[in-house]
């Protein structure tokens, strides 16, 4: 998995879901495999770095044995991975993370209100399952 990333999402959440969708139509160097943060890999992974493993307010970025991105940080590592013209949205690191992530807090926080939740983690469809990471 040399060169992946792993993007770990609240499987419930339609925004999120909606943003793994996005990736995967994008990632025409195919970097990113996903689980959801419910999973029992996503779990594992928050328990090995001590972050909660019960609020999923956070896409969580990671690229193995090097490191780890939350929130807006996450998101615009990832459209910067993905390319042009979507890497130009990395303009917004002049911003500090404080105040990016204020926004994405505020985002997240209103998540299922604004965009809905599923009563259960996304299944990917089968030309998708080799994107997706399970137990």
């Amino acid at each position: 998995m040399m060169n992946s990333y792993i993007v770990f999402f609240d499987g419930i959440c339609n925004l999120c879901n909606s943003w793994v969708k996005f990736i995967i139509k994008y990632d025409k160097k195919n970097r990113f495999k996903f689980a959801s943060l419910q999973s029992e890999i996503g779990q594992n992974f928050l328990n090995e770095r001590n972050l909660s493993s019960h609020s999923f307010d956070s896409i969580i970025l990671y690229q193995p044995n090097s490191a780890y991105f939350l929130k807006s940080d996450a998101v615009l590592q990832i459209f910067k991975l993905l390319g042009f013209p979507f890497s130009i949205l990395s303009i917004f690191y002049i911003f500090p993370s404080f105040i990016r992530d204020k926004l994405y807090s505020l985002i997240a926080k209103n998540r299922y209100k604004f965009f809905g939740k599923s009563e259960s983690c996304m299944m990917p469809n089968p030309e998708w399952k080799d994107k997706f990471l399970t137990n």
